[in-house]
């Protein structure tokens, strides 16, 4: 008898597993994050050059750099989020990462309803100027020109909304 009542009902050691298996799960998702924004920038945020691909200038203080790619079903469907975002905001920079000639990325835009500002980057030399290996990629900065926070994988428009709020914008 004494054995039985020190021995735990199986609930707890339920609740425990799925603690534990919850606790397991959190530090996987942690350390992808951490692998994915390994070389990622921080500090002051690299210049964008050039122009979008509509012919307008880009904006002097951006305070969303966002690469997505044309064949990257992700980027689709966070395209609406980022959509609202840069109609809110014109300081909203986009980036079209290895997706083709500038013609190629106007036909994408059409196709898809996009009409927020982009920058081409064919050939990816601006995502390696920024670290970037995986898209969609967020880079949110703060009025000063630099990187607070950094986002890989899908944002909700809300999650991109406070981060914007937290760094100061």
């Amino acid at each position: 008898m004494k054995s039985e009542s020190r021995s735990r009902p199986p609930t707890d050691i339920r609740r425990r597993g799925y603690a534990v298996n919850l606790l397991l799960f959190v530090l996987l998702v942690a350390g992808i994050r951490l692998w994915q924004q390994r070389d990622m920038v921080s500090g002051s945020a690299p210049r964008l050059p050039g122009v979008t691909t509509a012919g307008g200038p880009l904006p002097a203080h951006p305070v969303l750099v966002h690469f997505w790619a044309s064949w990257c079903p992700v980027c689709r469907a966070e395209q609406g989020s980022i959509a609202d975002i840069a109609h809110d905001d014109p300081n909203v920079v986009t980036i079209a990462m290895q997706s083709g000639k500038a013609e190629e990325v106007a036909r994408h835009m059409r196709e898809q309803g996009i009409d927020f500002p982009v920058l081409n980057d064919p050939d990816g030399s601006i995502a390696r100027a920024w670290g970037v290996h995986a898209v969609p990629a967020s880079f949110i900065l703060s009025p000063d020109g630099r990187i607070r926070f950094v986002e890989v994988g899908y944002t909700t428009k809300i999650g991109l909304q406070v981060r914007t709020w937290l760094a100061g914008i």
